[in-house]
């Protein structure tokens, strides 16, 4: 129990959690561990048996086998479920792992034997950390995960150490073809430990919670990258260390396996080495780090590791010693992923969280892969193309680590300017005047200045930074916080508090529950119910029970959001009991009392489907606050049957905002049901034709090419709709990959079924003009009124087809200029239709030039007047062709027009025409067809 309470302190683990947060930490520390007893024996025997002039082919092979490894990994992902692809590595691991053994025993191994396993340990080493970060956000939930992922990243550490450690003194006494064994036993520990933690919590989510959680790689991150100044330079410097590192660790293995030629004591070197590395890296990352980012600043932070390792190159060149080496080692592989990893994330702060998601793993894997083939060319070059000593490979090193401290200053300048950027564009424009602009101070001195003396929206922009890196360093500045006048800011303060303080702020933060806003009321309480130091169970119900209702409701929500993946939680305060009491009394009092937000949201929180139906009941209210409070609750449910009833709401005008806020929370895989929606067409008409509106909200490649697919829809509108999403994503994110060909193949389809309606409006014309001038007795008013609303209605497809078509345009060109184009197309200012068509003209070639330019030319003129129709179309066509056409459309409000046409004609020799219309079977015309049919035909 003590324990317990020493670990919910330190780590702020609340009670449910104890038991899966261990089970995370172990398996973790089993990973990590067996892959300290793998890497040095691997390395050693590899060294020993092929000597150091092997390991520039070793890092090439390792370089491209990584990234092809990359892509199908990725792919194996998006198909199968983690656990699968977990279980698999884990199975070749171990199969890899025995036939070493065997080979070992048996001194079979040979050379190309020796290159796939050294090879397989460094994608092994990658794949086992990313593959345990992907399950750990699978098992968490982001509120969870940033509370808890300090504890359970403990474990890997410490298996860094121990497993190093342990290897040193196993190999020189058991030898290294049976250290191999307890590796293997520690991963096959792993696998019952893997379903353990799978059956605890991720079985029990959704296929949307799956999926929302699951870690994406970015889409066309080159392209993010090369946009983004500040990002590039982080990349070269990523880049530039990791090549570096390979000079360095070239040097190591060389110098090592020179001194040590046995084996298995160089096996005891290497492990030795590595655990030492990864102590004194988290001896400098707990005493060290914050003092020095803190109070020199993160350039100079940034400056320690190439300057550690640039003196450590000055040394060797005067003392060419293993025990330099060691010491340039030592300074690469301690501050790496210390002081230098803190000062790299202060100096990511300004991007975006969503831009450096869709980058990190381009970054850690293409940006490393290339680097280690980078270094693998160098040591051929030198080493065996010129057979160079390995001084000259010091003086790359230390060309390298100038181009490296270059970088530095750049990025530290970038930094300043995204800040200033991002500063300017949060303010208000009551703002204005009060604007700071961070100087070239310390990184963490210009954060604080905001902290101290920004305006609302820095401060609230500032605060949503400081939550990606929860740095305790500006503890007091957010408490200082808490007395800030604005309930935003306060409530952003409190939020940071909630992961930044592990210390009980209990009598500030409690004034704040007397504030009246709900949200501040919210975060006050999150904070007081994770914080409290003794008894915490009578301080939640104190709340619980509180004489305030709205504290009492807001205590409840906070209940039901932490105990939704948390069952020992959920139990010990009789969630489900709670809730079904105050249903039950809110229900006798009516509506109003039990339609309220505050409890349509607990319900949705609470993940009990028991009282969801309470929540649909609220929907089908009259009053439309009611609805629009289920909605939002529905959204925190993340309830897959939820969506059969939001989705009809996308008809109602005034909810579909907030449906299709609601719906953002569902995640990727909500991309393939709205497909699955249209292609089954399990909805009505009417709802499928918002469906694309929904693509446009929730901006992914998976949503591009739902879109792409749906412009080969059948019905108009779709298409229409299809078209205006896919080009506003264009718009907004231009790094999203379109497909050229098929839209040049719509564009070009597009232009055909132009030249239809215009054919189609031409003998509509003359036959009008003809009726004009004939007896109204012979045609009746009925026919006229009939022929004119297919022409207005045929001019309204004309206007819709023109702007799909520049929309498609924007889609293989600029959207921007594209509409600039457009408008001045429809502009009624020569000077503006003259320059749309210049640009047209320089910017379209080839066959789309010759199908599109003419089009464009006469949509400024009057496309009734049939000079301009006969200019356009080759042929004219006779009126039966022309139903003939027109019924063949996919435009259904098209045939219903015709088919209204002809009934007032009530000419028999449209019949074969009615009768194709019917066999066609369209069940939105299928009713009207067969009524005219049985008009046309004879008694």
């Amino acid at each position: 129990m003590l324990f317990q309470e020493f670990l919910n302190k330190s780590f702020n683990i609340r009670e449910g959690e104890f038991k899966i947060s261990f089970l995370m930490q172990l398996y973790v520390f089993l990973i990590i561990t067996s892959l300290l007893i793998i890497k040095p024996t691997v390395n050693s025997l590899f060294l020993s048996e092929l000597g150091v002039e092997s390991l520039p082919v070793a890092f090439l092979l390792i370089a491209v086998i990584a990234y092809i490894s990359s892509y199908f990994y990725t792919r194996a992902l998006g198909r199968l479920s983690l656990r699968s692809v977990i279980e698999t590595t884990l199975g070749i691991t171990i199969i890899i792992l025995t036939t070493l053994t065997v080979l070992l025993k048996f001194n079979l191994l040979n050379a190309w034997m020796l290159y796939i396993f050294y090879v397989w340990v460094a994608i092994h080493a990658v794949l086992s950390a990313s593959q345990f970060w992907v399950l750990a956000n699978l098992v968490f939930n982001p509120r969870e995960a940033k509370r808890l992922f300090g504890f359970i990243g403990a474990g890997a550490i410490l298996g860094g150490i121990f497993g190093g450690y342990l290897t040193s003194v196993l190999a020189p006494v058991i030898g290294n073809d049976n250290i191999f064994f307890l590796a293997i036993g520690l991963l096959v520990l792993c696998i019952p430990l893997l379903k353990r933690i799978w059956k605890l919590r991720v079985e029990k989510l959704n296929a949307f919670k799956v999926q929302k959680r699951k870690v994406k790689n970015g889409d066309n991150p080159l392209w993010l990258i090369r946009k983004s100044k500040h990002l590039t330079y982080l990349a070269s410097i990523l880049g530039v260390s990791v090549l570096v590192a390979k000079l360095v660790d070239y040097q190591f293995s060389d110098f090592a396996s020179a001194a040590i030629l046995d084996p298995d004591e160089l096996t005891a070197f290497f492990a030795f080495w590595f655990s030492t590395f990864n102590l004194l890296s988290l001896g400098i990352q707990l005493f060290i780090t914050h003092r020095v980012v803190g109070v020199w600043g993160v350039g100079f932070s940034m400056l320690l590791l190439p300057l550690g390792i640039l003196a450590g190159c000055l040394l060797f060149l005067v003392f060419p010693e293993l025990s330099v080496i060691i010491f340039i080692k030592a300074v690469d592989g301690s501050f790496k992923q210390s002081v230098n990893k803190s000062a790299m994330e202060l100096l990511a702060l300004p991007l975006s969280f969503e831009l450096k998601n869709k980058t990190k793993s381009y970054i850690d894997v293409v940006v490393d892969s290339f680097a280690t083939g980078i270094a693998g060319f160098i040591l051929i070059f030198l080493v065996s193309g010129l057979n160079l000593p390995s001084i000259y490979i010091t003086g790359i090193i230390v060309l390298l680590l100038i181009l490296w401290i270059y970088f530095i200053y750049k990025v530290r300048n970038e930094y300043f300017q995204t800040f200033r950027d991002n500063l300017s564009m949060v303010l208000n424009p009551k703002e204005k005047d009060q604007k700071i602009s961070p100087k070239k101070e310390s990184v963490v001195d210009g954060m604080k200045k905001v902290f101290q003396e920004g305006t609302e929206s820095q401060i609230l922009f500032m605060l949503g930074k400081l939550r990606e890196i929860n740095d305790s360093r500006f503890l007091p500045e957010v408490q200082n916080l808490l007395r800030h006048p604005s309930d935003k800011v306060k409530t952003a303060a409190i939020q940071n508090l909630y992961f930044l303080s592990n210390a009980a702020l209990s009598t500030e933060v409690t004034q704040l529950l007397s504030s009246g806003d709900e949200e501040l009321i919210t975060a006050t309480l999150d904070y007081l119910l994770l914080h409290a130091d003794s008894q915490k169970g009578i301080v939640f119900d104190s709340y619980l029970e509180h004489s305030d209702t709205v504290i009492a409701q807001a205590a409840l929500f906070c209940l039901a959001r932490e105990s939704r993946d948390n069952s020992t939680l959920h139990q010990h305060y009789n969630l489900k009991e709670r809730i079904e009491g105050l249903i039950k009394s809110r229900r006798e009092k009516g509506p109003e009392s039990l339609f309220t937000p505050s409890l349509l949201n607990t319900i949705g929180a609470a993940n009990i489907p028991e009282f969801y139906p309470v929540l649909s009941q609220a929907l089908q209210s009259k009053d439309v606050k009611h609805q629009i409070a289920a909605i939002k609750a529905m959204g925190l449910s993340i309830y897959p049957p939820f969506l059969q009833d939001l989705l009809p709401l996308l008809i109602n005008k005034s909810l579909r905002p907030h449906v299709l806020e609601t719906l953002i929370p569902y995640g990727p895989q909500l991309d393939t049901f709205l497909v699955d929606v249209i292609a089954q067409k399990t909805m009505s008409l009417e709802i499928c034709r918002h469906i694309p509106s929904i693509f446009r909200s929730i901006p992914s490649q998976n949503a591009v090419n739902a879109l792409m697919g749906l412009l080969e829809n059948s019905d108009l509108t779709i298409r229409q709709e299809a078209v205006r999403s896919l080009n506003e994503i264009k718009k907004n994110y231009p790094q999203f990959r379109f497909d050229h060909l098929k839209v040049v193949r719509k564009i070009l389809e597009e232009c055909k079924m132009y030249h239809q309606t215009l054919s189609a409006m031409h003998n509509q014309i003359i036959i009008s003009y003809r009726n004009r001038t004939k007896s109204r007795q012979i045609v009746s008013e009925a026919e006229r009124d009939a022929r004119a609303s297919l022409l207005e209605l045929l001019e309204r497809r004309l206007d819709a087809g023109l702007e799909r078509i520049f929309k498609l345009l924007g889609l293989k060109y600029s959207p921007h200029e594209i509409e600039i184009a457009y408008e001045g197309i429809l502009s009624e200012q020569h000077d503006a239709q003259a320059s749309a068509i210049e640009y047209l003209d320089n910017l379209l070639y080839g066959d789309l030039k010759r199908r599109l330019l003419p089009i464009i030319e006469d949509s400024i003129l009057d496309i009734t007047s049939e000079e301009v129709q006969m200019r356009l179309t080759t042929k004219v066509p006779s009126e039966y062709e022309c139903f003939q056409s027109l019924l063949g459309s996919y435009d259904h409000k098209l045939k219903l027009a015709v088919l209204y046409l002809i009934g007032k004609q009530n000419n028999p020799k449209h019949i074969p025409l009615v009768e194709e219309c019917i066999a066609a079977g369209d069940d939105r015309v299928l009713e009207f067809a067969e009524e005219i049919l049985l008009k046309l035909r004879p008694a």
